[in-house]
């Protein structure tokens, strides 16, 4: 996999500007004209899909900033499908669009199509997540350490448990992100680093399963493992949508989430921030959603042979439950 942190690139050279882009579900309205006269620059653009509140609001960014920056904008949504991300791909190669970006719905399975991209002379970038695959094939990341999000996860828990005055061994059930993809893969990788390295003989992993990132998915797992393990003290989500089904599940078990069952999620989604404010979420691992300024600083830089040597991340934050009512006037997704 990429080592995300310490990321290193270099720019290749741009193909033609192009038209229409196909897929599962495409937008390709967003246009504009570049400052000065120049020719505009076509992004395709292939997103993973509308499963989340962190998707819609990255999505948003993204069309935002490209509109501000007077790009045109063939917009692709994959439906958490790696099939149509590729279908994307190859119709963005084929109308010979400038920079192709892309938030890969798993890690494997890119190399044909990003050499692909690279025989047309077209840079790739991608967004939100990395993918196993040779790094000359693409120019940048943007996006977060989502390791590093797991092991903000595991000592922010460390802090809720003293909090709530738990006492003992602590029964943690983990609700993972889309099987395959980055963040579900990494965020568990640093979560039991911590978890191994300073809680072994007092922290267990009892159940651990995909709600592939929706809140449907949290809520339909969750009901299962408070069958199979109705004692679990902790519950561990790998984004707020799962984390806020899985609060639906615990109260029809008759329980009360953040009490009963203390919470920890990832992702900093209003309707997350709603919930902990009302006690039901302990607290929030923020992943930054609005990539999408940051985007077309390297699709500009990119499409005039410039050179990209970092990974670009978002200012990130934790938060706690007795810090949500002050922080939810201010979320912007």
């Amino acid at each position: 996999m990429l080592n995300r942190r310490n990321f290193l690139t270099a720019a290749v050279g741009v193909a033609a500007t192009a038209g229409l882009a196909a897929c599962a579900k495409e937008d390709g309205s967003s246009t504009g004209s570049s400052s000065g006269g120049s020719k505009t620059i076509t992004l395709g653009f292939s997103q993973v899909g509308s499963e989340s509140g962190w998707r819609t609001a990255n999505t948003d960014s993204v069309k935002s900033a490209a509109k501000e920056a007077g790009y045109k904008l063939q917009f692709s949504d994959a439906q958490q499908k790696q099939e149509n991300q590729i279908s994307a791909i190859r119709s963005f190669i084929a109308q010979k669009v400038d920079v192709i970006a892309f938030s890969p719905v798993v890690v494997t399975g890119w190399d044909a199509v990003l050499k692909e991209a690279q025989s047309a002379k077209i840079p790739v970038v991608l967004t939100d997540r990395s993918v196993e695959s040779d790094e000359s094939l693409f120019v940048a990341l943007v996006g977060s350490d989502f390791t590093d999000e797991g092991r903000r996860a595991a000592k922010i828990l460390e802090k809720v448990l003293q909090k709530a005055g738990h006492k003992g061994k602590v029964k943690i059930a983990q609700l993972e992100g889309t099987t395959g993809a980055a963040p579900a893969i990494e965020r568990a990788k640093g979560f039991k680093e911590v978890m191994d390295a300073e809680h072994k003989d007092d922290w267990e992993i009892v159940v651990s399963q995909t709600g592939d990132f929706t809140r449907a998915g949290g809520k339909q797992v969750m009901a299962a493992f408070l069958q199979s393990n109705p004692d679990i003290d902790v519950l561990f989500a790998h984004n707020d949508d799962m984390g806020l089904g899985a609060i639906q599940a615990i109260e029809a078990a008759g329980k009360k989430p953040g009490k009963d069952i203390l919470i920890v999620t990832v992702d900093g989604v209003k309707d997350g921030f709603i919930a902990m404010s009302e006690g039901k979420i302990n607290a929030i691992v923020e992943c930054n959603p609005l990539l999408g300024p940051q985007l077309m600083e390297v699709v500009k830089t990119v499409h005039e042979g410039g050179k990209v040597e970092r990974w670009i991340k978002t200012k990130e934050s934790d938060f706690m439950q007795d810090q949500a009512k002050d922080a939810l006037p201010t979320r912007k997704y």
